[in-house]
């Protein structure tokens, strides 16, 4: 079937992501489970040894609507795009990224009151992008026209005038900084090193003909990826 090949044809982290994220707003629209099961709550998390809300609080966007649609199509392509650019052939480094920005919102989300997490996964996922590719110029719903990085700043201005919580974004934003800074920039300084290193049983898992040894710099130039349109964003 045509659908099964191209489901199959979206990176597995990507797929698997995206997929559980639909997957749980389903399953609470359908009242199999509810939201008050899955939000993260750090008593029921270390008292009652409810483990699950770890992953659960980045896999449920609200009910059916639009701010699901939006987080989901935002998450699905910008996952996409860094999963078959920057970190093609490398799933066990892109999952180590996931699990790190995860840790560090999960910190954060200690001292704010925030009980659900995956918007602010996507927009670090949004500014990781944004950042490598600093010279992709985007168009916002044909109204403005800017450079990708400051991509992740529109979407705060954007929730900022649906009255959203702008909190969720700052998180995303400052989640995806640290990442790109440890990552990106840090070890090219004069004096640098490379701070972020895969667990090697994650190469063992995800990278079959990777060597857990091997950190060769395998990240494009900026400006490398091949970007598509997202939404109202459309690249020029």
């Amino acid at each position: 079937m045509a659908f099964q090949q191209e489901y199959f044809a979206i990176p597995p982290i990507t797929r698997a992501y995206t997929t559980t994220c639909l997957l749980t707003t389903i399953a609470v629209q359908l009242e199999f489970v509810t939201a008050y099961q899955l939000y993260f709550n750090p008593e029921l998390i270390f008292k009652k040894f409810q483990l699950w809300r770890l992953i659960t609080c980045f896999c449920f966007y609200g009910g059916i609507g639009f701010n699901f649609f939006f987080n989901l199509l935002f998450t699905y392509r910008y996952c996409r795009h860094l999963e078959e650019g920057s970190f093609r052939g490398r799933a066990a480094d892109f999952l180590f990224m996931f699990i790190l920005g995860g840790t560090l919102m999960i910190i954060m989300a200690l001292f704010v009151n925030i009980v659900f997490l995956g918007s602010a996964l996507t927009i670090m996922l949004v500014y990781v992008w944004s950042r490598r590719n600093p010279f992709v110029r985007m168009n916002f719903f044909g109204l403005l026209n800017f450079q990708a990085p400051y991509l992740p700043w529109v979407l705060f201005a954007f929730s900022l005038l649906l009255g959203n919580s702008i909190i969720v974004d700052l998180m995303g934003i400052i989640v995806g900084h640290i990442y790109y800074f440890l990552e990106d920039i840090f070890p090219r300084q004069q004096g640098g090193f490379k701070i972020l290193k895969t667990p090697r049983f994650l190469h063992w898992l995800f990278d079959e003909n990777r060597r857990p040894s091997d950190d060769t710099d395998t990240r494009p130039n900026a400006g490398n990826d091949v970007p598509f349109g997202a939404g109202g964003f459309h690249w020029q």
